[in-house]
């Protein structure tokens, strides 16, 4: 049985995305084909801040968007036996609400949960919670596709 707890460095060797893109830290919670959470830490170093609102910092919504993205993606690329051939792609996002603001400083807790599959389309539910209130809240479609080698 694989681990509950990812660390950054093997989130690093599943998934593509490489700083400043790589936006989660930890995922936790994982149970497999249903569901995992991840950690995001916002620091006042994150790339956006010097130039997203100026004085008033905030993360770009499209970003806690990616953040519960990159989540669904780990939680399925973690359970192949052979995950660095696949990669996963939004292709499509509804029901989005942005509840509050994510500035630096918060932490950010990813809830996903598949809610159907069918081929290699993948549907999940993803919510951000700070501090066990809701900020973002959207319904993410992923394609599982094979990764193009480099």
């Amino acid at each position: 049985m694989k681990s509950n707890t990812i660390d950054k460095k093997e989130i690093e060797r599943l998934l593509p995305h490489r700083e400043p893109m790589l936006l989660i830290d930890k995922l936790t919670n994982i149970i497999p084909s249903k569901s995992a959470t991840a950690i995001v830490n916002v620091k006042k170093t994150s790339f956006f801040v010097q130039g997203h609102f100026p004085g008033q910092p905030v993360m770009p919504g499209v970003l806690s968007l990616e953040s519960i993205a990159q989540t669904t993606a780990f939680l399925m690329l973690y359970e192949l036996d052979d995950p660095l051939k696949k990669n996963m792609f939004i292709s499509g996002v509804d029901g989005v609400r942005f509840r509050r603001l994510i500035v630096p400083g918060d932490q950010l807790h990813i809830n996903i949960r598949l809610k159907s599959k069918k081929l290699t389309l993948y549907k999940f539910e993803g919510t951000i919670k700070i501090d066990g209130k809701l900020a973002v809240q959207a319904i993410i479609t992923s394609n599982l596709v094979d990764r193009v080698e480099v």
